[in-house]
């Protein structure tokens, strides 16, 4: 059985990829703060802005999977906020904090269990991190999901380094899924021009209909991901791959 856990699967790209690794026959566990019942998925209702609540409820998770005949397994850390689109020193500590927890704090975390729980499989086991361009292009009025985006890049590589020499290592990959029509571009187009100075860039790419569909994203990662041709430790572009 091929086992997938998708995190923020209830919208945008993390919706797409659920719906997709689902009618691909994969067994899913949607993680999101939603609490709807579903027939070709599981979904799993937690906030992981809420660290504590988001390792106990992953533990229940991970010791649901013992049950299964595991042929292989795979991590997705897609749940992400861009936060308040302001310049830092406008910025409001609590929005900050939320930010990283959700970004980079349970990533780091559900990586972690991961990890571990797996070291009694010896199938083919795969972290998938959603990263940005941000991670290398700053942006006025962006610093946190820049800064958390970059993080997110080096815990991809770090991984890599540190599984590269074990007996059933886990491989880890970054995908830049570019610029995508979900809920985060509706917000960035909505923001401040003294806030952010790029939100004309932004309407323009959605008026000429310029935007990937998260349906067309998640078929893209998809195939990435079970081809074969991703080194791990690797962050891609998707629209370069």
């Amino acid at each position: 059985m091929d086992i997938v856990i998708i995190t923020g699967g209830s919208k945008g790209i993390g919706r797409a990829l659920v719906e997709h690794y689902a009618a691909e026959n994969y067994k899913v566990f949607a993680l999101s703060r939603s609490h709807e019942a579903f027939d070709n998925f599981t979904q799993v209702s937690v906030d992981l802005t809420d660290i504590s609540a988001a390792e106990h409820i992953f533990e229940g998770v991970l010791e649901q999977l013992k049950t299964c005949d595991i042929s292989s397994l795979t991590l997705i850390n897609n749940a992400g906020r861009l936060g308040d689109i302001k310049h830092l020193e406008d910025l409001k500590s609590d929005d900050v904090s939320k930010s990283i927890q959700l970004n980079i704090t349970a990533a780091f975390l559900l990586s972690s269990m991961f990890i571990d729980f797996g070291k009694a499989y010896a199938c083919p086991k795969h972290i998938l991190n959603i990263s940005s361009g941000a991670a290398s292009s700053a942006y006025a009025g962006w610093s946190v999901y820049c800064a958390t985006k970059s993080a997110i890049d080096m815990l991809t590589a770090t991984i890599a380094v540190e599984q590269g020499e074990k007996e059933n290592p886990v491989s880890c990959y970054g995908i830049r899924p570019g610029v995508v029509d979900t809920e985060m571009q509706t917000q960035i187009r909505s923001s401040n021009a003294e806030d952010f100075e790029n939100v004309q860039k932004f309407k323009d790419l959605k008026e000429s209909d310029q935007l990937y569909k998260p349906k067309f994203v998640a078929k893209r990662i998809f195939k990435l991901l079970t081809s074969q041709k991703l080194t791990s430790g690797q962050t891609v572009d998707l629209r370069e791959a």
